[in-house]
């Protein structure tokens, strides 16, 4: 298994991950010609062909592009045992911005290999995504092992706060089921020795909050012990969300 993976990294996935690391793709809380440019497009096709490639049996490859939203990869593969479960992988192609203070000789779209290390912006935060899903996927169909039905869904906003995936889930609530497991490959790891696993992230939550509690400015003396406090109500609000002593959440932002 290790033979094969290395393999495929080095002869089959670098070399691609390396020309999707060249697209200066964002989404659109960076980039407000996202829709214009065809940027993300041309990452989520030459992601989506490099899948097509792979010859996964039972396999439905799909780009949905909505109006005003970035395209969506899915990815459908059949179980080899029976479809009564599902596995959804899910990650991202869409990048952060590319900022400045890169070390001399990189670049946010230049790949470069150093060492063991593949460096760009993307790579790792997420276009290694879909490459270790489908690849998971493979080597299972390769040495016989049996295993349930995938879906593979790879979105274009993560980073601006994934604002375009909902409408698509809810558009392929039907055709997705209601997963076993979700593998959401996009965390981290502390080294290279051990398998990481993240079990739970905080959320964020984000919100414009403004307090009003006068139309006009009045004089403190005439007024500080009849009105309220906007500071103290603005804290109340948020003690209804958390718990600012414990840090325990309302019941239903529990996911």
């Amino acid at each position: 298994t290790e033979d094969w993976v290395n393999h495929k990294w080095d002869h089959d996935i670098q070399p691609v991950l390396e020309e999707y690391i060249r697209i200066p793709n964002q989404s659109h809380g960076f980039d407000p010609k996202w829709n214009e440019n065809g940027l993300l497009e041309k990452a989520a096709n030459l992601l989506l062909e490099w899948a097509k490639k792979q010859e996964i049996k039972g396999a439905k490859y799909e780009l949905i592009k909505d109006e005003d939203k970035s395209p969506l990869i899915y990815i459908e593969v059949d179980g080899t045992t029976d479809d009564t479960q599902t596995v959804l992988f899910y990650g991202h192609y869409d990048k952060q911005p590319p900022f400045t203070g890169w070390l001399e000789g990189l670049a946010f779209d230049k790949p470069v290999v150093r060492g063991e290390k593949l460096y760009g912006r993307g790579g790792a935060d997420d276009g290694y995504s879909i490459f270790g899903s489908l690849a998971a996927i493979k080597i299972c169909q390769e040495q016989g092992l049996p295993h349930p039905r995938c879906i593979v869904l790879i979105e274009g906003d993560e980073e601006s706060g994934s604002a375009h995936l909902g409408p698509y889930l809810d558009k392929l609530r039907d055709r997705i089921r209601e997963p076993a497991v979700v593998f959401c490959l996009d965390s981290g790891c502390l080294n290279y020795e051990q398998l990481w696993m993240t079990t739970s992230l905080r959320g964020c939550l984000t919100a414009n909050v403004k307090v009003k509690v006068l139309n006009e400015g009045v004089h403190s003396g005439d007024a500080s012990g009849i009105v309220p406090s906007s500071f103290r109500v603005l804290r109340q609000l948020l003690t209804r969300v958390e718990n600012a002593e414990t840090g325990e959440l309302a019941d239903n932002l529990e996911v």
